[in-house]
């Protein structure tokens, strides 16, 4: 069984100064490019997507505004369902940006529709051009860039090959794990956010997540006894857990609103029989794990003691 994706660079020339506000890179690029991708992506009489006659046929609606039509095989019980695409710019929080200097951000698109892929080239490049962040500082788009999953990257191929992540048991796996939570973390249990991130909780929160977008914009559903396997995932034991909750706040343009996008960052160490498990952790750092991922939450890497990463 396996997990396929896009796991993209986007590198850019600033032209002007630009500032990223501390924890909110991922915001500011989410919320801009939103517009963008609405303008080039719908006709004049859909840019009320809501209302749009072809909503189904819409890329826009599709990526920003998903609606399942269907239900979702698995327990996640999820009211909306996921965008296909998360941010991952953290590494630009607090960063001025200075006229010349090239600066990135890391984009991981779940829809295998190689069209979505060009409306993401298109409307980042127009973003660039007409301004970032609130003082709407503009900046070249240089290259795009395909990401192997060791890390590194190269210039994207025409057509770009998707990432394939297999979620079959590790072999030999380890006993005992580190799980670093990079980014703001919220990981939500029976309606209620959660203080401290428990196998169970965590294993169940991206296995549920994996399977969804797998389910929609993939090949379908983890084909999986989702039951059986979480009763397994509640023999694996938390050994140890130093996480502390970070505050950050967005303010919704649309409605004027503040809210958090605040969570906690650490680790966790777990023990015991992780081979199953493995994989879908892997899988969480480039999908995400709880809520508002699509901003660059709930980024996590997993290490096994002093060894480095396990895959």
């Amino acid at each position: 069984m396996r997990f396929q994706f896009f796991p993209l660079r986007f590198e850019f020339a600033a032209q002007d100064p630009l500032y990223f506000s501390p924890g909110k890179a991922g915001n500011t690029l989410r919320g801009a490019l939103g517009t963008i991708f609405k303008r080039i992506a719908c006709v004049p009489e859909c840019l009320d997507t809501r209302a749009c006659p072809t909503r189904e046929s819409c890329i826009y609606a599709r990526v920003f505004e998903p609606v399942a039509t269907t239900a979702v095989p698995g327990p996640s019980g999820l009211a909306d369902p996921p965008r296909p695409f998360v941010f991952r710019a953290r590494h630009l929080d607090g960063r001025t940006v200075q006229p010349g200097q090239l600066f990135h951000f890391d984009l991981h698109v779940f829809s295998l529709e190689p069209a979505v892929l060009a409306y993401f080239v298109r409307a980042f490049a127009a973003l660039a051009h007409e301004g970032l962040g609130s003082g709407r500082s503009k900046a070249e788009l240089q290259r795009v860039l395909r990401i192997r999953l060791n890390g590194s990257a190269q210039p994207a191929a025409d057509p770009v090959e998707p990432a394939t992540l297999d979620l079959a048991p590790v072999v030999g796996a380890p006993r005992k794990i580190r799980v670093e939570f990079l980014s703001p973390t919220e990981l939500k249990h029976n309606a209620r956010i959660v203080s401290r991130p428990g196998f169970p909780i965590l294993f169940g929160r991206i296995r549920d997540r994996i399977s969804t977008l797998r389910a929609l914009y993939g090949p379908g559903p983890l084909a999986i006894d989702f039951r059986s396997m979480g009763e397994r995932a509640a023999a694996v034991r938390m050994t140890n857990c130093e996480v502390r909750r970070q505050e950050f706040e967005r303010r919704s343009t649309r409605t004027g609103q503040t809210h958090s996008i605040g969570g906690f960052v650490g680790f966790a160490e777990y023990e015991g029989e992780l081979a199953e498990f493995l994989p879908y952790l892997e899988a969480a750092r480039w999908v995400g794990v709880g809520r508002q991922v699509v901003w660059g939450k709930g980024e996590i890497s997993v290490t096994c003691g002093a060894d480095g990463l396990v895959r």
